[in-house]
């Protein structure tokens, strides 16, 4: 692969549709596209739609009108010269179109080529190739929003100040050190202490944000649990707004795990309808109680249904135990809108704060699954504790990418070692060895400077034609 080559693919999804885009890129792209369609008007006018054919080379006869539209370098996505053609979504015809630009001496392009060459030639960084494939995957409005702000360069600018903090902090050590004699001001120890302790609050601020930028990117997962009978399904079902799971009074309906998404406060969370857990002896129901176990682990969110019409059992304290070591747990005490045998009170006494664990009681949220109130209050919940940090806002105030967290860490590492040294008055020298190790981390995140294999991983990711 090299980036010299002109490189082809479909920038559509697989299969029919009323449009399908051919994109081309390279130094040879203009003369591949103009040797293969009949254009009204020669040369191809710069970002501008013209109408014009493709011809089969065989027999030079119009197999399709298209739309083809060329953007010369450097004002394109990738910086190179780019012809897109626009053409039905035949699949037939959008195949034998690349084959007949690959016989012109085009490449098929790997997958993320076209976004690789615009990072390489310097039209995004590398946070911003990041978030476009991010915005290709959104599923909700909101991780859209928070990706089209990250393309936009929002993750780059919040890092660009502290990159030039530690620069200028590396230029005046520097220079203390290659011109002593000259006598060149070096900066006190207690100004070098201040200026990490700074750069580092601003970076902990943005790890501490993950928490909640991983859920905007990747959604999570919530398992509904509870006795037979308390009303898990009708809950799922209003969470999702439509009858997804059976409803029926009979207790023991919901026997195998049924599970749904649902975008709620712009996070692709996913439900977990669980069997009823209780002692029985129906092998069918069994096995969905094992699964029920196994799907509470795997979650990141547990919800406990309570019966509030009833009173507080065995069977709810034993499901508690089992359920609260596990991870975080919210309970919905369900059916409010009938006369309660359980007050707060009780709910006190029934559900302390846990000392082995250091944790506090569990939040409780109060809602009837029939007329749909407390629902609201239960979706906030969730949220805020899946997510802390949920307050923060999406411009460029938190961090979504898991290789960005790691690196961040990295650097804030380093930016403690730093401050030992400099509250200890080590010499610059050994000092400017941790401001380095905590400058090359924030130059991996921007792509300022980066490893072959790194951009492996990243690009792979992407589908061929981006």
């Amino acid at each position: 692969m090299t980036s010299e080559d002109t490189i082809v693919a479909v920038a559509t999804p697989p299969g029919r549709g009323g449009l399908g885009v051919v994109r081309l890129s390279g130094a040879q792209a203009i003369e591949i596209a103009c040797g293969l369609l009949r254009v009204p008007k020669l040369p191809l006018e710069t970002q501008r739609a013209t109408r014009a054919e493709f011809c089969d080379p065989e027999t030079g006869k119009t197999l399709d009108e298209v739309v083809v539209t060329c953007f010369r370098q450097p004002h394109s996505y990738t910086a190179e010269d780019v012809v897109e053609i626009s053409c039905h979504g035949a699949p037939v015809i959008l195949r034998y179109l690349v084959e007949r630009c690959l016989e012109r001496g085009a490449r098929a392009a790997e997958p993320g080529e076209f976004t690789l060459r615009a990072f390489l030639n310097g039209r995004i960084d590398l946070t911003q190739a990041e978030a476009i494939r991010d915005l290709i995957e959104a599923r909700t409005l909101y991780q859209a929003r928070v990706a089209a702000q990250q393309l936009e360069g929002s993750v780059s600018a919040r890092l660009k100040p502290h990159k030039e903090m530690l620069l200028d902090l590396i230029a005046r050590l520097e220079a203390g050190i290659d011109f002593a004699e000259d006598d060149v001001a070096v900066m006190e120890w207690q100004e070098v202490v201040a200026r990490l302790g700074r750069i580092r609050a601003d970076l902990a601020k943005l790890v501490e944000g993950f928490d909640y930028g991983r859920i905007v990117r990747e959604g999570l997962s919530l398992a509904i649990v509870g006795r037979p009978n308390v009303g898990k399904s009708s809950l799922f079902n209003r969470l999702l707004s439509q009858d997804r799971a059976i409803v029926t009074p009979i207790p023991g309906t919901t026997r195998d795990l049924v599970a749904e998404s649902a975008n709620v406060g712009g996070i692709p969370l996913r439900f977990i309808d669980t069997a009823g857990i209780r002692e029985t002896l129906d092998v069918v129901e069994k096995l969905g109680v094992e699964k029920t176990f196994q799907a509470v682990a795997d979650s990141d969110l547990r919800l406990l249904v309570l019966d509030v019409s009833e009173p507080w059992t065995e069977e709810d304290t034993w499901l508690l135990n089992k359920v609260r070591p596990l991870g975080s747990l919210l309970v919905a005490c369900n059916k409010s809108d009938l006369p309660g045998r359980i007050s707060p009170a009780d709910l006190q006494r029934h559900l302390p704060a846990d000392a082995e664990q250091g944790s506090a009681p569990p939040e409780v949220v109060w809602i009837s699954a029939l007329t749909g109130e407390g629902i609201p209050e239960l979706q906030d919940k969730i949220l805020a504790l899946a997510a802390p940090a949920r307050g923060l806002g999406p411009e460029g105030e938190f961090i979504t990418n898991l290789r960005h967290q790691q690196l961040l860490k990295q650097s804030l590492q380093a930016l403690d070692k730093a401050r030992l040294a400099a509250e200890q008055k080590t010499p610059h020298e050994m000092l400017l060895l941790d401001l380095y190790d905590a400058l090359r981390p924030l130059d991996l995140i921007t792509g300022a400077t980066y490893a072959d294999d790194v951009l492996d991983i990243i690009f792979k990711t992407f589908c061929v034609g981006k």
